[in-house]
């Protein structure tokens, strides 16, 4: 009977910035659902998975046919892009742009992306833990966090299904089964979540609408 269920519920997922720690906790718990999953990557090398149910298509972000194959046919694209270090430019939003006309251009509607606090919503209130962790952010890593705020004014422009799910600080904590989603500066939500955790409640969004159109944070 789970088998079944399982099957039943299965979807085709379209997945990027998997061969981090957290992207690659995403497609080990979204293949563990049963799901289909189409990882597209720069180095998939990085990615130490196999299964009948696992594809990887090679490629940058600025590849737009690559990505088309790589969305094609997804229920849902799942997104863990970030920048690198010390970037240049803005890769990240670019690469976003394409991921989004590709979506619309396949007629995909549902897209679920993680960032951080320093991508500020409109439902947020002041906060000084907050306000310090972007003020560091911004000076240390200033190509970084225009990245970050670029790609979520991107989705959110897009008027696709989006919700983006932002983080402060991870760990690498085993799962508790307890997330708090919420705005900063409300008594909702806390400063670290670990990567699993992450990674399920960002795999949840896809069958979930709660957060559609919105930009929670996210913590245990």
């Amino acid at each position: 009977m789970h088998d079944e269920l399982r099957g039943t519920l299965s979807m085709n997922l379209s997945i990027f910035g998997a061969t981090g720690k957290t992207g690659q906790l995403l497609v080990r718990q979204s293949l563990d659902e049963g799901n289909v999953v189409v990882v597209y990557a720069r180095n998939p090398s990085k990615l130490d998975l196999k299964s009948g149910n696992l594809s990887v298509i090679q490629g940058e972000l600025t590849d737009k046919d690559k990505i088309k194959n790589a969305v094609h046919e997804a229920g849902a694209v799942l997104s863990v892009l970030g920048p690198k270090g010390r970037t240049k430019g803005t890769p990240v939003t670019s690469g976003m742009k394409n991921i989004i006309a590709a979506m619309k251009e396949l007629g995909v509607r549902r897209l679920v992306a993680t960032s951080t606090i320093s991508a500020k919503d409109p439902n947020d209130r002041a906060e000084f833990r907050a306000r310090f962790l972007v003020g560091l952010v911004k000076l240390v890593m200033r190509p970084a966090y225009d990245d970050i705020v670029g790609t979520a004014a991107v989705i959110r422009e897009s008027n696709l299904d989006w919700t983006i799910l932002r983080l402060s600080l991870l760990n690498d904590n085993q799962k508790s089964g307890k997330v708090r989603a919420g705005f900063l500066g409300r008594g909702e939500v806390g400063t670290w979540i670990s990567r699993s955790e992450a990674a399920d409640f960002m795999l949840k969004q896809t069958r979930d609408k709660r957060f559609f159109g919105q930009a929670p944070a996210i913590s245990n």
